[in-house]
């Protein structure tokens, strides 16, 4: 009896456990009514909404910004993001601004897909993107993660150029 008492004891004790870390590895932050905040390093190259610095040549280029974003349903989020820059020449201050859409396959590799517009302050043609990017999602802890990926940006004006970037994303899933 006690050896039945005991495997019951170990039995539970194990089903538990196993329980417990199903729960820390569901990232319940990114299903349907949770909230996205994204703070990306980027380039200069596309616009950004993302934080950047570069010099060359004594030109010192710049950006700030972040994205926000909601899921819609589980592991699907609809983005917006809005960031400012100084190209340090003559285009001067950008203000620029994203829409998209974010989705989580497996929990783990965010994919997207997203539309990337630049107005700058001296005139001239803005230019404007269509991305997509995939990676993968590092969850430190439940509720932040780190999302390195590679992008690609397609250019939708005939004065600008495609752009392919690497990048490191911090998200936080509220």
């Amino acid at each position: 009896m006690k050896k039945l008492m005991l495997m019951a004891a170990v039995a539970v004790f194990g089903l538990s456990n196993i329980n417990a870390q199903e729960e820390h590895n569901d990232h319940g932050s990114i299903h349907e009514g949770k909230w996205l905040i994204e703070i990306n390093t980027g380039s200069w190259a596309t616009g950004s909404t993302a934080f950047s610095l570069t010099s060359i040549d004594g030109d010192t280029q710049w950006s700030v910004g972040a994205e926000g974003g909601y899921f819609v349903i589980d592991n699907l989020a609809i983005k917006a993001g809005f960031g400012y820059g100084d190209s340090g020449t003559i285009d001067g201050e950008a203000f620029a601004y994203k829409v998209g859409a974010k989705y989580y396959i497996a929990d783990k590799f965010p994919v997207g897909v997203d539309y990337t517009g630049v107005s700058y302050s001296e005139g001239g043609e803005d230019p404007s993107y269509v991305g997509v990017e995939g990676g993968y999602a590092w969850f430190i802890t439940p509720k932040v993660s780190i999302e390195p990926k590679i992008r690609y940006n397609v250019s939708m004006n005939d004065v600008y150029e495609d752009a392919f970037q690497a990048l490191v994303g911090f998200a936080i899933h509220l």
